[in-house]
C-alpha cells in the first residue's frame, strides 16, 4: 500500500469534527498488523462502534451513518519481519510481512457523551486485544466543545500555582520527602522544617506515602502543618507541600478535607491508581491544587507497539483536573528518552480548550546541572522542578541544595556556563563537585 488514504463510508459527512450534525471525537493510532493497513483501520472502526465480528440485524444503513466510527486517514510506515506483540493471527497466505501505519479514527459522541470513562471504552477498549493488531498505540485525541462543558479543567494550573507560592520569573523549585517510607511524626516533621526554612517553593510526599499504619495522614498532617507553619513564621513564606492522599473516593475526600482544614494548600493523587474519574471527582470539591502523579505510567507506554503517547495521556489529565503533571525529567533514572521528556513538557504546555492550564512537573535523578540543558530545550522556566537526592543530599545541606537549584537556572536563563557562574556561587560549585561527575 502507497501514498496517504483518505476515505470515508458511502453516506458519510466530509467534515473532519461532525457527521449529521454529530461531534465527533478523533484519535490517532500507530498500528502494526499481518493484515492491509486498510483491513486493520476497517476492524478497529467496526469493532468499537457499530460492528462485531460478523454482521448481525439492525446495523442499517441509517444507524451506521449515526453511530459508526469513520476511518479519517491511513499514513503507512514501514514494514517489519516480526511482530511487535504476540497472540495477532495472520491471514492464510500470510507473507511473513507486518504493516505499519498511522490511522486516524473519529468516534460520535452520541455514542458514549462527554464522559472520560466512557470515552476511554470507546477508543482504547478491546482494541489492544484484537487478532488482527500485532501492535497498537494510541498517540492523539481531538476533543470536540463538550468535553470542555463538562468538565471545567483544573481550577488553579500555573498561575494558581505561582500565586499561592509566590514564585515569579522561575521555575517553582522544590524537593521530594526521602526516605520516601518509614519516618516517625516527628522525624518527617524535622525534616520538613528544614526544608521549609530553607526557602523551598514546593515539598512532597513520595508516591509510596500515602496514608501507612505506621503513620495515618491525620498524624502526618499535623506534623507537617506545624513544622510548615513555624517555618513561614521565620521565612515569612509558606511552603506548599502536596499531601499524598491517593485512596478510595470516599477516603480521599476525608484527607482533602483534613488538608484544608489544616491550612494545607496542596494535595497529590497518583492518576494511574484512581483513575480519571477519580481525578475529576477529587476535582470537583477540591479547594487547593491538585498535584498529579503519574507513577505506573510506564506500563502504559514503554513498549514502542503497545499503549499511549503522553500527548494523548496529558490532555485526558488536564481535562480531569490536573494542576500539576509529572513528566519525567531529562537524563533521568528512568528509561524514557529526552527528546520523550521534551515533548511531554511542549505538550503540557500547549492550550487546551484555549486554557486548561497544568504545571509540568520535572523529576527523578534531578541536580542543580539538569536546569541549563532543560532550559535549552523548553526555552521556558514555567515548570516545577523537584531534586530528591540532588537537593536533599547536597554536601552542605538541603538550603545549599535549593540554592544550587536556583543558580543552576540563573545560569541556564542568562546563558551563562554553569562552570563559570559556579566560580562565584559556591553552593553551585559544590553541587558540580559531587553530582557533575557522573
Amino acid at each position: 500500500m502507497s501514498g496517504v488514504w483518505n476515505g470515508m463510508p458511502a453516506g458519510a459527512s466530509e467534515s473532519g469534527a461532525s457527521a449529521g450534525g454529530t461531534e465527533r471525537v478523533v484519535a490517532e493510532y500507530f498500528v502494526e498488523t499481518p493484515w492491509t493497513l486498510a483491513r486493520a483501520a476497517e476492524v478497529i472502526a467496526g469493532e468499537q462502534s457499530t460492528g462485531t465480528f460478523t454482521a448481525v440485524p439492525g446495523e442499517t444503513a441509517t444507524l451506521k451513518e449515526r453511530h459508526g466510527a469513520r476511518i479519517e486517514q491511513i499514513v503507512p510506515m514501514e514494514e517489519a519481519s516480526a511482530p511487535l506483540l504476540p497472540g495477532a493471527k495472520p491471514p492464510l497466505g500470510h507473507d511473513g510481512r507486518y504493516r505499519r501505519g498511522k490511522i486516524t479514527v473519529s468516534y460520535p459522541i452520541v455514542n458514549f457523551g462527554p464522559s472520560i470513562p466512557n470515552l476511554m471504552s470507546a477508543i482504547a477498549g478491546n482494541l489492544f486485544e484484537l487478532q488482527e493488531l500485532s501492535g497498537l498505540r494510541l498517540l492523539d485525541i481531538e476533543l470536540p466543545d463538550a468535553f470542555a462543558r463538562r468538565y471545567p479543567g483544573p481550577k488553579f494550573g500555573l498561575s494558581g500555582t505561582r500565586r499561592l507560592t509566590g514564585v515569579y520569573g522561575r521555575p517553582i523549585l522544590g524537593s521530594i520527602v526521602k526516605p520516601s517510607v518509614g519516618l516517625s511524626a516527628k522525624d518527617l516533621g524535622s525534616l520538613v522544617y528544614e526544608l521549609a526554612v530553607a526557602g523551598l517553593d514546593f515539598i512532597k510526599d513520595d508516591e509510596l506515602n500515602a496514608n501507612p499504619p505506621y503513620l495515618p495522614l491525620d498524624q502526618k498532617v499535623r506534623a507537617v502543618m506545624n513544622a510548615i507553619e513555624r517555618a513561614a513564621d521565620v521565612t515569612g513564606k509558606k511552603t506548599m507541600y502536596a499531601f499524598n492522599i491517593t485512596g478510595d473516593i470516599d477516603e480521599m475526600r476525608r484527607h482533602h478535607d483534613a488538608v484544608v482544614e489544616a491550612g494545607g494548600n496542596c494535595v497529590m493523587a497518583s492518576v494511574m491508581s484512581i483513575g480519571f474519574a477519580g481525578l475529576a471527582h477529587l476535582n470537583g470539591y477540591s479547594e487547593v491544587p491538585i498535584h498529579a502523579h503519574r507513577n505506573q505510567w510506564g506500563m502504559l507506554t514503554r513498549s514502542p507497539g503497545l499503549g499511549m503517547e503522553f500527548t494523548a495521556f496529558q490532555k485526558l489529565c488536564r481535562l480531569a483536573g490536573a494542576d500539576h503533571l509529572h513528566v519525567n525529567g531529562l537524563n533521568s533514572k528512568f528509561y524514557e528518552s529526552n527528546e520523550s521528556v521534551v515533548r511531554s513538557i511542549q505538550a503540557c504546555a500547549r492550550p487546551l480548550f484555549g486554557g486548561y492550564e497544568t504545571v509540568p512537573v520535572v523529576s527523578s535523578a534531578q541536580w542543580a546541572g539538569s536546569a541549563p540543558p532543560t532550559y535549552e530545550a523548553i526555552r521556558s522556566v514555567d515548570v516545577m522542578h523537584l531534586a530528591g537526592g540532588g537537593m536533599l543530599a547536597h554536601p552542605d545541606g538541603p538550603a545549599a541544595g535549593f540554592a544550587s537549584m536556583r543558580q543552576g537556572w540563573e545560569a541556564a536563563a542568562a546563558g551563562i556556563a554553569l562552570e563559570t557562574y559556579a566560580t562565584t556561587h559556591p553552593e553551585l560549585s559544590r553541587a558540580i563537585e559531587k553530582y557533575g561527575k557522573g
